[in-house]
């Protein structure tokens, strides 16, 4: 925190919102806290713990690293790894009690031909996204039948939901699952789950399935304009430096052209902490008024064009809540995931209930 530039973490809400979702829909058995690319850029254990201890009973991350990272401190909850681990890293998911995903039949094909006794896996449907899954029936049947006679335990099944927002692919994804599975009893597997967040709350939940992953909701970034989710995430820092700049430019390039004597206010925080370049034009507050970032956004540091009433050291909300970041994520033409996803581990988190 020497720079004053730093994320907040609001562990209390992370548990609320985890708690309204589950209260919402209560009708799930399994409840995966999503907790991949460190918390969606939340970072640390305490953010995990919070997840856990407020109702999620099994955790999803993406590569194996991730879930050793959180074996070194939580020890019974199980968790699922979404992508590929490959196959000579098994006995680390032995050992750590990992469940895999099983995606194609090849990769089948290769766990059958190691110890693989008492692996815990998960087959992965692809009904519509073309990422990672068994993309037909035939395909799935064989893989399902393979694993039941390995020594391997079928522990769950599940597909992804890729375009929530439209009725009409997400109902021809469900339709196309129930087809591939048409041959198998789903109820003999012990966890299915098919959507996480915004497809949860957009959609009827499936009778067959029994399982959710919540994402984006516990950290309040969900797209469904829901109010009952909080805030979880703000980045600060403060006012490092305030020059008058009369018809002259501002940063790298002169991109910026000051037109008379306006303020600007020097702010420590730049693209190397995930401010990239295309933030220049969206806004950041101080003292709870608005002030546009201009000029090129530097490696360290970025401008604001302020007014008289800013001083030196003011503290600066660079993301302030979700409809701020839902603004931020327009302006830079992305999605809210990956605004808060974006800040790096340099900048610390400072983590309060």
């Amino acid at each position: 925190m020497f720079r004053n530039t730093y994320v907040e973490i609001n562990l209390g809400n992370i548990k609320k919102n985890v708690q309204t979702f589950m209260r919402k829909y209560p009708d799930y058995k399994y409840y995966f806290g999503v907790v991949k690319a460190d918390c969606y850029g939340h970072f640390n254990i305490l953010t995990v713990k919070s997840i856990v201890d407020a109702g999620c009973n099994y955790l999803a991350v993406s590569s194996l690293e991730e879930a050793l990272e959180i074996r070194k401190h939580i020890h019974n909850i199980p968790i699922l790894c979404l992508e590929t681990i490959a196959s000579n890293y098994i006995p680390l998911c032995l050992k750590y009690n990992i469940t895999i995903t099983i995606s194609n039949k090849d990769y089948l094909e290769e766990l059958l031909k190691i110890n693989h006794q008492d692996l815990k896996v998960h087959i992965k449907v692809d009904t519509g996204m073309n990422r990672l899954g068994i993309r037909n029936k035939e395909d799935l049947e064989n893989v399902y039948h393979k694993i039941l006679n390995s020594k391997m335990i079928l522990e769950g099944i599940y597909t992804h939901i890729y375009n929530h927002l439209s009725k009409e692919d997400t109902e021809k994804q469900f339709k196309r699952f129930e087809e591939y599975t048409q041959n198998i009893d789903l109820t003999k597997i012990p966890i299915v789950h098919l959507t996480a967040s915004d497809a949860t709350i957009l959609y009827k939940k499936r009778s067959y399935a029994n399982g959710c992953r919540l994402g984006i909701v516990i950290y309040g970034l969900q797209e469904t304009l829901d109010d009952d989710y909080l805030p979880t995430f703000s980045l600060y820092s403060k006012v490092f430096q305030i020059n008058e700049v009369t018809n002259e430019t501002v940063g790298y390039n002169g991109s910026y052209k000051v037109q008379g004597t306006k303020k600007i206010a020097v702010i420590p925080i730049g693209y190397a902490d995930g401010i990239i370049r295309k933030n220049t034009g969206r806004t950041v507050y101080i003292n709870d008024k608005e002030y546009p970032i201009v000029g090129n956004i530097c490696m360290d540091m970025l401008f604001v064009l302020v007014d008289d009433t800013v001083k030196i050291n003011d503290k600066v909300t660079i993301i302030k809540d979700i409809e701020h970041i839902r603004r931020i994520a327009k302006h830079l033409d992305t999605i809210t995931n990956e605004v808060v996803c974006s800040i790096g581990k340099r900048v610390p988190r400072i983590y309060v209930e």
